[in-house]
């Protein structure tokens, strides 16, 4: 084990121990704090963002790695916007809830308390940064942030950043680190140090989860890929059905909620369907279908089984026309990752089964699944979205981040 690993790790759990020293008020001074660091550096991170970008342009990535990468003054600003929701999340580190006398006389509740020192791994997204860092600081765990050797310019001046609001604000500055080495040796290290780790939370491709998996005994909160459905059923509002799909795909390709497939009941209008698949074309969406949907067009290239299971992260989309809800409901789930998926319907009655039977960790109704985020759903920024059906679920914000134990109180009660 290298002293270098080592050393962060044991960093990490002392700092971890002093987490109910900070109260709610000092947590969100430094991410007050925080906020006026990366406002007054915006030149000095988008130009060390651009390095990143030249870098990884030479390297010849593809493009929706390229655009997670960016770090734009837009992008930027949706940092500093989501800091400012986690300030104004109610803390519930260290909360007491569910007090109760029991028969015997003891009194029992439980306690809201931080996991403990968090490995967090992740591949582009050098916003990841800042999101996984404010959420920790608020739920009260101490973490290890290991970006992608692209971002190592990024992450560098975001580390720094983190580190003076943490110092200016008497926290210590090991609540928050950095691996600054991009040797993925250095990661299996990590992997392997359950005795300071809790829990691995990793975003990434489904090679960086298998990896994880394999060689380690630490607890995973998994992100894995985001292949999303809309089903248009036949009663779906046609404004619905067009705008929705559209949006879900389009407005913006390389992200987990973005929408993969299709699936449209075989009774809802042909000429809309007709007309849906053309705005695809028109956007430049290459279409891969089923032959009842290439009926429809012939600029729709033939789909294969591979193709279903498939998150394209580009403007590629899967097509399929279903003879009925329960058809649609059974791809979902046998297709899907489980992350997103969407119905589009005026049918009370189909939104309730679909709502019921598909096992996504979001269901959206009517809405398009580009929503699908903790910043949409209240919990400031998220550290990711967990795809797993234990402990979290969904967008991982506040709550997530944290555990229960029980507090037993009496007046000298002994068991008989």
């Amino acid at each position: 084990m290298s002293k270098y690993v080592e050393t962060i790790c044991k960093k990490a759990k002392t700092s971890s121990y002093n987490s109910s020293k900070y109260d709610t008020r000092r947590k969100n001074n430094t991410l007050s704090t925080l906020i006026k660091e990366i406002r007054s550096s915006k030149l000095e991170i988008i130009k060390y963002n651009d390095k990143d970008i030249k870098l990884a342009s030479k390297m010849g990535v593809k493009d929706s790695f390229l655009d997670r990468l960016v770090l734009n003054k837009s992008r930027i600003d949706n940092m500093i916007d989501g800091l400012d929701k986690i300030i104004q999340i109610p803390d519930i580190t260290f909360s007491i809830s569910k007090s109760k006398r029991q028969l015997s006389g003891i009194y029992t509740s439980q306690m809201r308390v931080p996991i403990g020192v968090i490995f967090m791994i992740y591949e582009s997204r050098p916003n990841v940064t800042i999101d996984a860092a404010g959420l920790c600081l608020k739920s009260g765990n101490s973490v290890i942030l290991r970006g992608g050797s692209e971002s190592l310019n990024t992450n560098a001046i975001l580390i720094n950043l983190l580190e003076n609001s943490l110092i200016k604000n008497k926290i210590d500055k090991n609540f928050i680190q950095l691996v600054k080495k991009p040797d993925r040796k250095y990661v299996s290290e990590f992997l392997r140090m359950s005795d300071y780790i809790d829990v691995i939370i990793p975003r990434g491709g489904k090679g960086l989860i298998k990896n994880i998996i394999q060689n380690s005994s630490i607890p995973i909160i998994k992100h894995l890929d985001g292949n999303c459905h809309v089903y248009i059923d036949k009663s779906a509002n046609i404004g619905y059905a067009k705008e929705i799909s559209i949006n879900s795909k389009t407005q913006r390709y390389g992200v987990c909620n973005a929408m993969e497939t299709l699936l449209i009941h075989k009774s809802f209008s042909k000429k809309h369907t007709k007309e849906i698949i053309e705005d695809f074309l028109l956007k430049g969406v290459t279409l891969k279908g089923c032959i009842q949907s290439r009926k429809l067009n012939q600029n729709i290239q033939p789909a294969n089984d591979k193709d279903y299971f498939q998150e394209f992260l580009a403007p590629k989309l899967a097509i399929k026309i279903v003879p009925s809800l329960d058809v649609a409901i059974s791809h979902i789930n046998k297709y899907g990752s489980m992350h997103t998926d969407a119905i589009i319907s005026d049918d009370d009655k189909a939104i309730d089964k679909f709502k019921l039977e598909v096992n996504s960790s979001s269901v959206m109704v009517n809405t398009s699944t580009r929503f699908a985020d903790g910043y949409e759903y209240g919990l400031g920024a998220e550290i990711g979205i967990s795809t797993d059906k234990i402990h979290a679920r969904g967008p991982v914000g506040l709550e997530g981040l944290t555990n229960l134990k029980y507090i037993v109180d009496s007046k000298g009660k002994i068991k008989h």
